[in-house]
């Protein structure tokens, strides 16, 4: 039996993990990418001698998909797992809470950081418990579950706006990158489910030791190249046709034949690659939700906490690079801004001096220290915007023309625009692009939520 023949369109982790997928399975496969990088939206830059990432991209223990894509490209070892959940929630005049398990299995592993919980009355910490079991029972696959804000059914379940602010908003923004108010019931309660309600273990937060260019980009190209994978760059593919029955993708000026095609490019560029039979007016109905970053390197340590997360203060969750960037003496801190509609509409040094601030207010040792270096990075479409609807909105992997399916964080894999389901979304597309072009060995595994 031949080998089958697959192109990947796009770089990203959705697609690498199809390319990678297809090639184990013992496909002939050709990877093509417009920038001349891998790594799609996580990725990082060289500043003043220092590493910067984009963007402080986490994941979760429940995150399997993400975590077995690590171990692929063999850098299972370069990032941080805590090994049981445990944050440090800072406010205003050194108010300090924790999120963080116990010893009971889930959903009462929770209990007693909820009911400790500083940053809330008495009153309303009293009224978490009995929502947090509610959202257990929510019906992810019911219809008026994406017809709803998750804030409204928070309200509807006696939580207050300071519960939203001080802490349903703090899981809800990173994870889904929208407030309460303004995200999908849906999407809220599967990241809460699948995080924190059903494993007690499955939310224990992991990240990149090491600059996310080094663990997805250098590592990916270096895990596609050993798999025999074809890895071009700089070359955006523009169409995808069939010809005699096969595929044709044009890219740079040459075209490349294939068996199957997957398209694993951002929601937003998928018009752009004539021939792909995306949903009429995909972008538009999808959105998107920005994240902004504040990079601010000091010249002492300011903080021993290797991560921590902040409430009623210009930052939401802020994390020590340190190490990953190479700087030897000082301290740098990356603070991640997720739904960052507000911020995108300040200026550079507007963020850095509210973050400065916020810094020292929550950091008291910041107040003593010099800031060596600060600088901002965006990204205006960082995810598709998860509001009610948007379930309706993702389309499947698979497309009306047999043998050209999609990828990538935004399609329908029942998970928020994360890591996770940008790799679970290329197994995906790997499994059907295979079968289309009749191979049905070493398949990938379906997955499920």
């Amino acid at each position: 039996m031949s080998r089958p023949r697959i192109c990947v369109v796009g770089g990203g982790l959705a697609g690498m993990a199809a390319a990678l997928a297809c090639a184990d399975a013992g496909a002939r496969v050709t990877l093509v990418e417009r920038r001349r990088r891998l790594g799609g939206a996580t990725w990082s830059f060289r500043h003043d001698g220092l590493w910067f990432d984009n963007g402080q991209h986490v994941f979760l223990r429940c995150c399997t998909a993400y975590r077995g894509f690590l171990e692929r490209l063999g850098v299972g070892d370069r990032v941080q797992l805590q090994p049981r959940l445990d944050v440090p929630v800072l406010g205003p005049g050194g108010r300090v809470a924790r999120l963080r398990r116990g010893r009971l299995p889930a959903p009462a592993h929770l209990g007693r950081s909820l009911l400790t919980y500083r940053h809330l009355r008495l009153q309303d910490r009293l009224r978490l418990v009995p929502a947090a079991l509610a959202l257990r029972r929510v019906d992810l696959d019911a219809v008026e579950t994406d017809q709803q804000t998750f804030g409204d059914w928070l309200q509807r379940h006696h939580q207050s706006p300071a519960a939203l602010d001080a802490l349903w908003d703090l899981i809800c923004r990173p994870t889904v990158n929208l407030p309460a108010r303004e995200a999908s019931l849906a999407l809220a309660a599967m990241v809460f489910q699948t995080g924190l309600l059903t494993d007690a273990a499955a939310a224990d937060i992991g990240w990149a030791a090491v600059p996310l260019g080094e663990l997805h980009g250098e590592a990916g190209r270096r895990a596609l190249e050993r798999a025999g994978v074809e890895v071009v760059t700089g070359a955006p593919v523009t169409t995808v046709r069939q010809a005699d029955g096969a595929f044709v993708a044009g890219a740079g000026g040459s075209e490349r034949a294939a068996d199957a095609v997957v398209v694993a490019v951002p929601h937003t560029g998928v018009a752009d690659v004539a021939g792909v039979p995306a949903p009429a007016g995909l972008a538009d109905r999808l959105g998107v939700s920005p994240i902004v970053n504040v990079h601010v390197v000091y010249d002492r340590p300011v903080t021993d906490l290797e991560m921590a997360a902040a409430v009623g203060t210009g930052v939401q969750f802020v994390f020590d690079r340190t190490a990953g960037a190479g700087l030897e003496r000082g301290q740098y801190l990356a603070v991640s801004l997720s739904a960052a509609d507000h911020e995108m509409g300040l200026s550079a040094d507007e963020l850095k001096g509210r973050t400065v601030a916020a810094l020292a207010e929550i950091f008291p040792r910041a107040r003593h220290a010099r800031v060596v270096d600060a600088l901002v990075s965006r990204e205006p479409a960082a995810t598709f915007r998860g509001a009610p609807g948007t379930r309706r909105a993702r389309p499947p992997s698979l497309t009306a023309v047999p043998g050209l399916v999609l990828a990538g964080a935004w399609t329908d894999t029942g998970w928020p625009a994360t890591m996770e389901g940008a790799v679970r979304s290329g197994h995906t597309a790997a499994r059907h692009a295979l079968l289309a072009a009749g191979h049905t060995r070493h398949l990938p595994e379906e997955v499920t939520v």
